[in-house]
């Protein structure tokens, strides 16, 4: 990923925390048989000495977890907010004409080794994190353990689990950093009053 130096996000605990916010990403897997994206929800794990390590799971009928058996390299990309950015909110339009339209966003590539795991005592602690994180948003959180115990055995077996160290972690967040400090309040300002997609969850990005 081309990042210019005013949009890297160096720091890792924001870089951690842009992942558990948007942790829907995207698996590459790329070797001699060719390029495989596979879209799963991922969990992370990890301390202050490490980048983390990320966990997801795919059916066993998903050949994806075959390519990697023997431990090969994988991309993992999460994506966070975007926005289209309307040359008619810097107030330099209209002094100088010289502006252009352009798109700001949030991006976390992950790279690393990936493990298979088919243990079933990981596949259900790694059900369990994923769920945990999900649910502890919701005013009635649901558990694994709420289900039948002979249901969740059953569908783990047709699971996989595949575990990734994270080995280089790259971040960008194009929002708008580059423009002078009145041109970024009226992208902020032309996002807050835009009702379409990320728009206001990006005017959050502008500082």
């Amino acid at each position: 990923m081309y990042v210019p130096r005013h949009f890297a996000e160096d720091d890792k605990a924001r870089l951690h925390q842009y992942i558990r916010d948007y942790g829907f990403g995207v698996l590459i897997v790329a070797d001699e048989n060719g390029i495989e994206a596979n879209h799963v929800p991922f969990y992370l794990s990890g301390n202050d000495a490490s980048l983390g390590t990320l966990q997801c799971h795919v059916a066993r009928n998903n050949p994806v977890w075959n390519r990697l058996l023997d431990g090969g390299r994988v991309l993992v990309v999460f994506q966070g907010p975007d926005a289209y950015i309307s040359p008619s909110w810097y107030p330099t339009k209209a002094e100088t004409g010289r502006v252009v339209p352009t798109w700001n966003y949030l991006a976390v590539h992950a790279e690393g080794k990936a493990t298979v795991i088919e243990d079933p005592v990981w596949l259900q602690q790694h059900l369990h994190n994923l769920t945990d994180q999900h649910e502890s948003k919701m005013s009635d959180p649901w558990s694994v353990t709420d289900a039948p115990s002979d249901y969740t055995q059953r569908l783990m077996q047709v699971i996989v689990g595949i575990e990734i160290k994270i080995e280089a972690l790259t971040g960008k967040l194009k929002a708008s950093q580059n423009l002078p400090e009145r041109n970024r309040a009226g992208v902020k300002a032309g996002l807050e009053e835009t009702e379409a997609g990320n728009t206001h969850t990006m005017a959050k990005f502008i500082r």
